[in-house]
């Protein structure tokens, strides 16, 4: 796992790109503390930077970036799963290998297949490759888009980074993106494809990049997509399909010759991760846990129980007020763009790097697959609601009532406004307040943003699964968890989230599905013999801190009653009189980032 960066523009001279690019790295240095490299191709003006965190193969022969038969070089973030089984296939078809990492294998394979190869390889990544005889770089990220990857066109050339933060060792980008602030304040984060950067924007997952030099030209295509069907229709044999192929993936992502452990939340996802990660033949499991004293939000009871049933090494922290407080500034700095989520994270990734693992499995992803979230309930409502003429959802947004309140959004096409008419956070008429802009002009800038469009034909579970893992899941979990980890030198695996998982979730029969009394009903019922009856016959919490309390003794929160903007002290002294939600001032409070 490492982070990347790079620069191709014959408008500046070879020293500076190569003093930029290793800036970028490190800039980065946090997210690969191991080792760092530099490769350049002074006849393309061309450099290309890495930071290594050594998790496979933890000898030099890991260098990045690295070369292959004397004419691809890669730099590489990221974690192939599947590697050896390619890496035999490859030894079978000739080619040839030097060290036993994952990175080798992806040259062989482009060496072997060329772009073909991408939709054969099965992890998290995010890669540049250059191909010497051909003049040409490729940019690859990743089928579910878990590992990040930015870019820009910008000055004739081309300059990518595994973060936001990256380019600021990047002259000619530094122009800000004069919109983000609207997006963040309906969003509570920066929803792709934006950034806080003019003319820098994130490849899109699944998809390659391929820029040639001898032509100053770029392409871009799709390698891989997942869609819905509803092949799997048979409950028994899903049931047991299920449980075959997550376990399978859990295994799969064990695999390291560094220190590896798994976050243990007491929730349903976590606790089936960290009963399949555990290995009675080998050492103990590490688990990881964090816990409140204020009883309405921890759940130390139920990580105990789990960690008990695996005979773990288990670590659990308690977190205080105090902890959040004093913490607060190195969390904003850690941020690559603002948001109001990954404190969490943040918190349990710094604490699973100080007890020496440098990798770690999450449960993240299983309430997009298994309908875990209110919005699978609240999708069909939402759909119809969309259909009320403009006029009326408009004047909903002026309305004091909480549902209501957000139904302005609907006005917006598509997904967009069904999903922030679900998880929106300020409306239109409140960012223009905070902003100093129309509400027009709010909504136009909103409307204006291309997300994933909504699919005729399918039903309101899946129409809402495809939202939250298209959206919410793509745009702050995933973001959040690699920018939080990566922030401690902590590698964040998602099992949930391995191709063959999801493929076969994408082929279930709704009916299947999103069947049962309890949220992720079929998760349960493929698992629900190996875990404990607390853990799962309970109400749904989710991993979050008690902030609603300890923001209100936030010296930030305070000092925004002082603010020379109307609206801004309006948000925080409703907060204080607990009118709103901690996560609005919250979204304030990173603005600045």
């Amino acid at each position: 796992m490492c982070r990347i960066a790079g620069i191709l523009n014959k408008n500046i001279a070879l020293q500076n790109l190569e003093v930029s690019v290793k800036e970028m790295c490190t800039i980065m240095q946090h997210g690969g503390p191991d080792d760092e490299g530099i490769f350049s191709s002074p006849a393309h003006y061309m450099v290309l930077g890495n930071r290594r965190l050594s998790l496979r193969d933890l000898s030099q022969n890991g260098h990045q970036p690295m070369h292959y038969q004397s004419r691809y070089t890669i730099t590489y973030n990221g974690e192939l799963y599947n590697y050896k089984a390619l890496k035999t296939e490859l030894q079978v078809l000739g080619k040839t290998f030097t060290n036993s990492t994952d990175t080798e294998v992806i040259l062989a394979a482009f060496a072997q297949w060329n772009t073909r190869s991408f939709e054969k390889l099965n992890g998290m990544f995010a890669f540049a490759l250059w191909d010497a005889h051909t003049a040409e770089l490729f940019l690859v990220r990743d089928a579910a888009g878990i590992k990040p990857l930015y870019y820009s066109q910008a000055n004739n050339g081309l300059a990518f980074s595994s973060e936001i933060k990256g380019f600021g060792a990047v002259p000619y980008l530094q122009q800000k993106n004069n919109n983000a602030a609207i997006y963040l304040l309906a969003y509570g984060h920066i929803p792709e494809p934006v950034t806080t950067i003019a003319n820098v924007q994130p490849l899109p997952k699944g998809c390659f990049l391929k820029y040639s030099c001898t032509t100053a030209s770029y392409s871009m295509q799709a390698y891989a997509h997942f869609s819905f069907s509803d092949n799997k229709k048979n409950e028994t044999e899903t049931v047991a399909l299920i449980k075959k192929t997550i376990k399978d993936a859990v295994q799969r992502q064990m695999l390291a010759d560094a220190p590896i452990g798994v976050f243990l939340s007491g929730g349903v996802d976590s606790s089936i991760i960290a009963k399949l990660a555990e290995n009675k033949e080998k050492k103990l499991l590490n688990s990881i846990s964090i816990y409140f004293k204020e009883a309405g939000y921890s759940e130390e009871q139920y990580q105990q129980s789990v960690a008990k049933t695996i005979n773990s090494n288990h670590h659990s922290l308690l977190i205080k007020e105090e902890d959040f407080h004093a913490s607060f500034s190195s969390i904003k700095k850690a941020m690559d763009m603002p948001t109001c989520d990954g404190i969490n994270t943040w918190f349990i990734s710094k604490y699973a790097a100080s007890i020496g693992l440098k990798a770690v499995l999450s449960g993240l992803g299983g309430d997009e697959l298994f309908g875990g979230y209110p919005s699978f309930k609240r999708m069909q409502a939402a759909l119809l609601l969309q259909n009320i003429p403009d006029v009326l959802l408009k004047l909903a947004g002026t309305s004091s009532a909480k549902k209501l309140h957000r139904a302005s959004f609907l006005q917006l096409e598509g997904l967009k406004g069904i999903y922030l008419y679900l998880r929106g956070y300020f409306t239109p008429v409140e960012i223009a307040q905070q902003l100093g802009g129309t509400e027009k002009e709010v909504m136009q800038v909103l409307n204006e943003m291309p997300c994933a469009q909504a699919i005729n034909g399918i039903s309101a579970g899946n129409m809402a699964g495809y939202m939250e893992y298209n959206m919410y899941m793509q745009n702050q979990l995933l973001r959040d968890a690699d920018v939080m980890g990566m922030a401690n030198s902590l590698e964040i695996r998602v099992p949930f989230l391995d191709d063959e998982v999801i493929k076969l979730l994408f082929s279930t029969n709704k009916k299947i599905k999103y069947k049962g009394p309890l949220p992720k009903q079929l998760l349960i019922n493929a698992f629900k013999d190996i875990l404990p009856e607390p853990v799962w016959n309970r109400k749904k919490m989710g991993f979050t801190f008690p902030f609603s309390g300890w923001m209100k003794n936030s010296e930030e929160v305070k000092a925004l009653l002082q603010s020379n903007n109307r609206h801004t002290r309006k948000v925080a002294t409703d907060f204080l009189a607990g009118k709103i939600h901690w996560s609005l001032v919250m979204t304030l409070l990173v603005a600045d980032k």
